[in-house]
């Protein structure tokens, strides 16, 4: 009976999962082989096969999508979207009327650009909710073919609170990263493939791959010595402030948590203290005081260890070891409370098997601790990792990317951020500014994902369970 029972259950689980990963009756493919006329009209007419199946509420709200979006399509996208192509080609003009002179508007590529790629998201929209109406329309169709009455707009939504509740709890916010995400992306993205710079602030053109072939060119602001220079630096600094905040943070968390060490509340409260304490301002004051009349600078030559200021911002080497000490002092009390809450959590099973084994210390350290620290924390280290080489606020708060090399566009500590605001911001150069964020991207992407698929986390996550 026993075998009998289990050969059951198997066979029930073999069929719900075969059901999961069926393809659905009402798919787009089975829409195209089986629509009828009603049903291929919705394609035309969002809604249609809905509204004359009764499905009014749920065949208006298509209507008006469609209704909303080729609005949108005939006024702004008509008026930018055949422009696309040049970016605009009428420039600024002015004419002289009773001896003043009259500014007349030329074409902006920035919006051309802009509404142009709005406009192209518009069209892909409206083809995927035509493909929604067509499935739509088939599937009260079918209902409506094999006898039953089509669901109300109250029975629809129920489904999407339960049956459909993936659709329903995920729709508001893919559209949120689609609007507030994807399309800046694309836009910021295409600046890359332009002329916009300072010299074309209004009016640029497509230019194609010539900004990215800048990298080669000596004359260029982002010529290959001054990239690679500050990428290999970028990479440089996220690695020791990634891992030296872990290792730095893991020790004192270590110390705390040992049962010998007393007043742990009150460590932990004194770490927390400078984590409530806002990081602008630790870094603004940081900046002052290592400046070369500096408070730090004063009192060591005051007490005579010193004959001259030290050059903590006016040397490359002396600021690069600067801005990593003192992002030290600002990092290391997250990774504290961090590695805290791991240590309490170890199971305690495996340090008993350890010490029944007669492992040392440093085994049941080596063995338990440091391998089941890593296996948890290794997404956030990735993570980390990946907000250090971003890490805008340190850099440009504390030294600015100083010190720079006359006619540099990047400074020495710069990072690729830093040098992007500089690019964009201070010089207006948005296209070599882009070309920058989508390098940056790429060394981002091919870090990460490597990084993480060769990771016991990703591997075995079962590890330690």
């Amino acid at each position: 009976m026993t075998g009998t029972t289990s050969t059951k259950r198997e066979r029930r689980q073999k069929t719900s999962v075969v059901e999961r990963f069926a393809p659905s009756p009402y798919s787009l493919k089975e829409a195209v082989k089986h629509a009828d006329a009603l049903s291929w009209i919705s394609i035309a007419i969002f809604g249609f096969g809905n509204i004359v199946r009764t499905q009014f509420v749920k065949g208006l709200i298509f209507l008006e999508c469609e209704v909303a979006l080729f609005a949108f399509l005939f006024t702004t996208g008509a008026e930018y979207l055949p422009k696309i192509l040049t970016l605009g080609t009428k420039k600024q003009g002015k004419i002289k009327i009773n001896g003043f002179w009259h500014y007349t508007a030329g074409d902006n590529s920035v919006e051309i650009l802009l509404y142009g790629v709005m406009s192209i998201a518009t069209i892909i929209v409206l083809i995927y909710l035509a493909t929604l109406s067509l499935r739509s329309a088939y599937k009260t169709q079918c209902v409506v073919k094999s006898g039953h009455k089509p669901l109300d707009f109250d029975k629809d939504a129920e489904q999407l609170l339960n049956e459909k509740a993936h659709v329903g709890f995920m729709t508001l916010p893919t559209a949120g990263i689609v609007l507030f995400t994807i399309l800046p992306l694309i836009f910021m993205i295409s600046m890359a493939f332009t002329s916009y710079d300072k010299h074309h602030p209004t009016l640029f053109t497509w230019t194609g791959l010539d900004n990215f072939f800048a990298i080669g060119n000596p004359k260029s602001s982002i010529n290959a010595a001054t990239f690679f220079d500050v990428l290999v630096w970028t990479l440089v600094w996220a690695f020791f402030a990634t891992f030296l905040n872990f290792f730095f943070g893991m020790f004192i968390a270590m110390i705390i948590n040992r049962k010998s060490t007393r007043l742990k509340g009150l460590w932990r409260t004194c770490f927390s203290l400078t984590i409530a304490v806002p990081q602008f301002v630790s870094l603004l004051v940081m900046n002052n005081m290592l400046q070369q009349n500096g408070a730090v600078n004063r009192l060591l030559m005051e007490n005579g260890w010193i004959d001259q200021p030290l050059p903590f911002f006016q040397d490359a080497t002396w600021a690069r070891v600067t801005v990593i000490l003192v992002n030290l002092w600002v990092g290391i009390p997250f990774t504290i409370m961090q590695i805290t809450g791991i240590l309490q959590n170890v199971p305690a099973e495996l340090y008993e098997a350890a010490e029944l084994d007669g492992a040392s210390w440093w085994q049941r350290f080596m063995n338990v601790t440091m391998p089941y620290i890593v296996f948890v924390m290794t997404p956030y280290l990735i993570t980390t990792f990946t907000g250090n080489i971003n890490n805008f606020n340190v850099i440009y708060l504390l030294s600015g990317g100083a010190p720079t090399s006359l006619g540099s566009t990047a400074g020495k500590t710069d990072l690729l951020i830093t040098w992007l605001y500089k690019l964009t911001v201070d010089r207006g150069d948005y296209n070599i500014g882009a070309v920058i964020g989508i390098m940056t991207f790429i060394v981002l992407a091919v870090v990460a994902l490597v990084t993480h698929r060769n990771s016991g986390s990703y591997k075995n996550e079962e590890g330690f369970r």
